[in-house]
């Protein structure tokens, strides 16, 4: 039995627990600011700057389904204290370092507290009635664009202003907040998995993840056809094939597998990688093109700050368009709600070829890209979690948002690689083309249609039970929720 949170408690519990997921997602866009300025900042080359960021991207992979498995077996409330407890101490890590070692190994720690939003998904589906649920995680789900869409211009102003190691003293301070309010204010859930953690489940999954992702974030780098690009792709095949084969045959899974491969879970797995693929590629490409010079014809001159600024309301529509998701779902079905969001995401990228020669034109186009990419994120944990036992779901929601990251790393290799290859000469120095701007935006705009294909194949009634129940009374849970944020 859950423990149901009384109805007084659910507004500051789902307020706390989108302010951590917020908190969260401010950790992944820290550093952007700073990395044409990463090298010497850490005294190091540009190649192995960019291991700021990959650390964070692998130690979030690997934590993901490991914490959520702890998390269903041992308390979320528990596991989300102690994701909260690494990303400051990982800020603390960070906040001094003038070098590589410390910058990576802090990063790998924050990376560790991704777990924070899955975790909260899942305590939301144990604590809170089932009327408020449908609400309260479409908007725990969009505070992955608000964190975002607040932490990119907040960084590139100290960044801008301050010694940049205040970033990571105000992150640690930011994680050290949320873990108190999580103390305080989120009940612990009765709701536990039986038998013990997969050791063996958990070091093949991370080895496994590691030699996937390692070659997607790096092989721009290395070479895609180098010895060792390649034979991390093959080492990753066979040791996943291996941990599969184990998972099978354990009793008690880190993964179960055979509730994975039901036919709702995988196919909203699958949409969640293109999903994360078509969301990432806005990120990465519209602040690029707001900042090229307009010398080039086509860049728009915008600073760091400006460009965030720029980018910030997109976010910001995220979270609007959350309670009108669950509204739909809950009429309709989730699955309607993400095949909407998919189509979106898809009409903002043909949206962008027209509007991309303005800032506010980025504007337009980056809202409309992140008000689909809130449809389809408000409703995916309700896909999963109506065919996940409520005592996997924690380590259910953990493996969706494993697949939304392979998914963001792939876009981060296919959208450098075109931006890189398509170029042009500005002076001394090669910068992307506006033919390669274009490029991406079709690609991206393919990729959300292929999601809207995927979503096709989920069964019609998917989730819709668990929508209904969930999110009947979505119009007044948004005003609730909406007003508690503020």
């Amino acid at each position: 039995m859950s423990t149901t949170a009384p109805v007084s408690r659910t507004g500051a519990i789902v307020s706390v627990l989108a302010a951590a997921g917020i908190t969260v997602s401010v950790m992944q866009t820290l550093v952007v600011p700073l990395i044409p300025e990463l090298p010497q900042l850490l005294h190091t080359s540009a190649a192995n700057a960019t291991w700021a960021i990959t650390a964070t991207l692998l130690g979030g992979a690997v934590a993901t389904p490991v914490v959520g498995r702890l998390g269903d077996l041992y308390g979320k409330r528990r596991l989300l204290l102690i994701s909260t407890a690494l990303l400051v101490i990982g800020s603390l890590v960070c906040a001094p370092a003038n070098s590589l070692a410390p910058m990576v190994i802090g990063r790998t720690l924050q990376g560790f507290g991704m777990g924070v939003i899955p975790l909260g998904i899942s305590i939301m589906r144990d604590v809170l009635p089932a009327e408020r649920l449908g609400s309260a995680m479409a908007i725990m789900s969009s505070s992955l664009g608000v964190g975002g869409a607040l932490g990119l211009p907040a960084s590139a102003a100290v960044a801008q202003n301050a010694d940049w190691h205040v970033l990571f003293w105000g992150s640690g301070a930011l994680g050290l907040i949320a873990g108190v309010l999580v103390l305080f204010f989120i009940p612990e859930s009765s709701v536990r998995a039986g038998g013990r953690f997969d050791f063996v489940g958990a070091i093949g999954l991370s080895a496994g993840l590691l030699c996937l992702l390692l070659p997607i974030s790096k092989g721009g780098d290395w070479g895609w056809g180098s010895g060792t690009t390649l034979g991390l792709f093959a080492a990753a095949a066979v040791i996943l094939l291996l941990w599969g084969a184990w998972e099978l045959r354990h009793t008690a899974p880190l993964v179960d597998l055979r509730t994975s491969s039901r036919r709702p879970i995988l196919m909203t797995n699958l949409a969640s990688i293109v999903v994360g693929f078509a969301m990432y590629a806005m990120s990465l490409v519209a602040p690029q093109l707001l900042q090229l010079p307009e010398a080039t014809g086509y860049g728009l001159g915008q600073t760091m700050l400006e460009a965030g600024l720029w980018m910030a309301p997109a976010g910001l529509v995220m979270m609007a368009v959350s309670p009108l998701a669950a509204r739909i779902s809950a009429a309709r079905g989730p699955k309607i709600s993400l095949l909407i969001g998919a189509l979106v995401i898809a009409g903002g990228y043909g949206v962008a070829l027209t509007l991309m020669g303005s800032a506010w034109g980025v504007l337009v186009f980056a809202a409309v890209i992140s008000g689909g990419v809130g449809f389809a994120y408000a409703a995916m944990p309700a896909l999963i979690m109506s065919a996940a036992p409520a005592s996997e779901s924690a380590a259910a929601n953990g493996l969706n948002s494993l697949m939304r990251s392979i998914g963001t790393s792939t876009a981060s290799a296919v959208m450098g690689v075109v931006l890189a290859h398509m170029t042009v000469k500005l002076g001394p120095v090669s910068v992307p083309s506006e033919a390669g701007f274009r490029a991406d935006f079709m690609i991206a705009a393919g990729v959300a249609l292929l999601a809207a294909l995927v979503v096709l194949a989920i069964p019609g009634r998917a989730g819709g039970a668990l929508a209904r129940r969930t999110a009947r009374q979505g119009a007044q849970d948004a005003v609730v929720e909406g007003s508690a944020l503020r």
